[in-house]
């Protein structure tokens, strides 16, 4: 039609004349300058790591390898803190091939003299100095760091592989013996909330944070003679720690009472963990005990009776839910208390 607009130079302006309007789909190629046609180059561009990369641009690469494993939040994050002490240490300029194994014992050495992440003067008393598993985290850290700087194919020789692992000497600890038990199930009998947390810690081995993370819809009460809870982790980094634990009978009516009394909306134990710590300790004051009894104390008399009862190790790890690191720490101190070695 002749008094249709033309779609690319529009209708008439107010004075009359043709007001150019670019088209919203049909761009010509020679009308676009030829800079904006060029794809827009990526923000940053890591250059791939070889033997002369210095320490400092390493950290990125590491950081998504670690969390590509099966390695926990926390693992990841002491790694990366020793890498950047690491870091600190060498010099953030230093080319990895250049690094030696007397340049890691040299950074050994120099971690002892710190008490976290502050070098402290010559004077410092040596109470502060790192606790034996700190230093022992750190050589883990350095074999795993330079392991994966060989495994990329970055190094040819590792300078961690003469780094010997040492067992931490544990501290002395002394664990609730069998007689205290009983009467600590005997004090938390008068109430119901207290007996089935002390039951249940005795009888799964769970941590603090593993308490407070239990719902209801985890507790299968399916078979009254063999009740199970199952222990889920949000955080995919730690479905590796997810785990099914068979608990008795009589923790299952326990159990049921309990949610008649409380009736609970979605958590097991809808308080703090601050709140349980108080209910047990208030169990170890009506028993009479002068040692002081916490989640983490009831998970090591859990375990001790497993490796007394002649439990496998491998097995003992996987139900506390410990990877093996961890489990490397915990062995020596576990089968100290439970064969007084």
């Amino acid at each position: 039609m002749s008094g249709a607009p033309d779609p690319v130079k529009g209708g008439r302006g107010q004075g009359g004349e043709s007001a150019l309007q670019p088209s919203l789909f049909d761009v010509e190629p020679a009308r676009v300058p030829h800079e904006s046609r060029l794809a827009a180059p990526p923000l940053f561009q890591a250059p791939p790591l070889t033997a002369d990369a210095p320490l400092s641009p390493t950290r990125l690469p590491y950081q998504q390898y670690l969390q590509r494993t099966d390695r926990t939040r926390n693992t990841v994050t002491c790694f990366l803190s020793d890498l950047r002490l690491f870091v600190a240490g060498l010099g953030a300029d230093r080319p990895v091939r250049s690094i030696t194994f007397d340049d890691l014992d040299t950074w050994l050495k120099d971690m002892r003299r710190l008490p976290g992440t502050r070098r402290l003067a010559s004077s410092a008393p040596e109470d502060v100095t790192p606790r034996p598993k700190t230093m022992e985290r750190r050589r883990t850290f350095l074999k795993n760091y330079f392991g994966w700087l060989v495994q990329e194919g970055v190094l040819e020789r590792d300078p961690a592989a003469q780094v010997l692992l040492k067992r931490p000497r544990s501290l002395p600890y002394d664990l609730l013996h069998e007689d205290e038990v009983q009467r600590l199930e005997a004090a938390a009998s008068e109430e119901i909330r207290c007996q089935v947390l002390v039951k249940l810690l005795l009888e799964a081995g769970l941590k603090k944070e593993e308490v407070m993370g239990l719902r209801q819809r985890h507790v299968d009460l399916s078979d009254a003679a063999h009740p199970a809870i199952e222990i889920r982790f949000p955080h995919r980094a730690l479905h590796w720690r997810e785990r099914r634990i068979a608990l008795s009978a009589e923790w299952g009516a326990l159990y049921q009472r309990y949610l008649e009394r409380y009736r609970p909306a979605d958590q097991v134990f809808e308080c703090t963990g601050r709140n349980l710590n108080y209910i047990l300790s208030g169990a170890a004051r009506r028993a009479g005990l002068q040692k002081e009894v916490n989640p983490q104390r009831l998970r090591d008399v859990f375990a001790v009776r497993l490796l007394r009862g002649g439990v496998a190790s491998e097995t003992v790890r996987t139900r506390l839910g410990l990877s093996e690191e961890a489990w490397y720490e915990s062995y020596d101190k576990y089968r100290k208390m439970a064969f007084a070695v």
